[in-house]
């Protein structure tokens, strides 16, 4: 991504000031598309889109320097477009650097960055992690979805017990997926370099009452399909909108609370940020205990509703053998 527009509010209207802009518009990341009177107006450009970022340069920005004191330089970058937003920060941040060495024996202007969680600022090592977790997830609803059609249609419903049915797709799918989600954790992270700041006991608290309350879900809802091809056509839909409601990629706080609450029922929901927070971010399990609490209430939840679901299946199914 080049030349990313972006505007500049210059309240110093200096040499100095018309010297950063200068350099900043020679910079392959930033196009300065507008130079807004105040901070008002450059806001609303933003919220258009008609740019990404917007550089604040305040009214003593040269004095500050003529009199070798920190100059405050403001950058507001729009981060609901990761790309954008890196290469915004990343432009400014290295035209401050280049007129600190060039300029200033002693720097004036101090730039200190300490990144946390994210030390490459790249797209793939912030999201990937809560796609890795949706997939994991999505996968098992399609694919029990799938084997719940081939059930239907070979009526084998009626050749079970509901605890049977249950015991035996959580015993076999949570083989499964636990020697997938061990790939993931250790050689998939390592291959990528994703952040790996957790506790192997936290990331096992989490990923355990996750992958029973998928399995159970995905077994509640293949019930429903009495063909094998309906699971992948009902429920692949939902793989973006599941992403958004988990937080990942758009806060929580984005979008009405009655969403964030409906959208409790995946366990992607509880299990994305309780996983960030402590693989990335390196959180303790009392830090994630509610998530962790929530996914065994989903198990619990899920297990019952399964139960159910299988049971009203069998009846119908032997009725009808029973008639023909």
């Amino acid at each position: 991504v080049h030349k990313v527009p972006i505007a500049i509010v210059d309240h110093s209207h200096s040499y100095n000031s018309r010297q950063l802009k200068s350099k900043l518009s020679a910079s392959p990341y930033l196009q300065i598309a507008y130079n807004p009177t105040d901070i008002i107006e450059a806001k609303d450009l933003l919220l258009n889109r008609k740019i990404y970022g917007v550089v604040y340069i305040p009214n003593n920005y040269e004095k500050a320097l003529l009199n070798h004191e920190q100059a405050v330089i403001s950058i507001y970058c729009d981060a609901s477009y990761f790309l954008m937003y890196r290469q915004i920060f990343q432009g400014v941040t290295s035209v401050i650097s280049t007129i600190n060495k060039n300029n200033n024996p002693a720097p004036a202007i101090i730039y200190q960055s300490h990144t946390l969680f994210n030390p490459s600022l790249g797209y793939g090592t912030f999201i990937m992690p809560a796609i890795l977790l949706v997939i994991l997830q999505q996968t098992l609803l399609m694919g029990i979805g799938v084997v719940g059609g081939i059930w239907y249609k070979k009526s084998l419903y009626k050749h079970f017990s509901p605890l049977t049915t249950i015991a035996s797709k959580v015993t076999v799918y949570g083989a499964i997926y636990a020697v997938i989600a061990s790939y993931i954790l250790t050689l998939h992270y390592h291959i990528f370099g994703y952040p790996t700041n957790g506790s192997t006991i936290v990331i096992i608290a989490i990923i355990l009452p996750y992958i029973l309350s998928a399995i159970l879900l995905a077994t509640t809802i293949s019930t429903l399909f009495k063909r094998p091809e309906s699971a992948t056509m009902s429920i692949l839909w939902l793989s973006i909108p599941t992403l958004l409601v988990s937080g990942a990629s758009l806060p929580t706080e984005a979008f009405p609370s009655s969403l964030h609450t409906l959208g409790k029922i995946f366990p992607s929901s509880s299990a994305v940020p309780a996983f960030i927070r402590a693989q990335t971010m390196g959180a303790e399990l009392r830090e994630v205990a509610s998530e962790v609490i929530w996914l065994w209430c989903l198990v619990g939840i899920y297990g019952v509703l399964a139960t159910i679901a299988i049971k009203k299946r069998m009846p119908r199914r032997t009725t009808k053998s029973r008639a023909s």
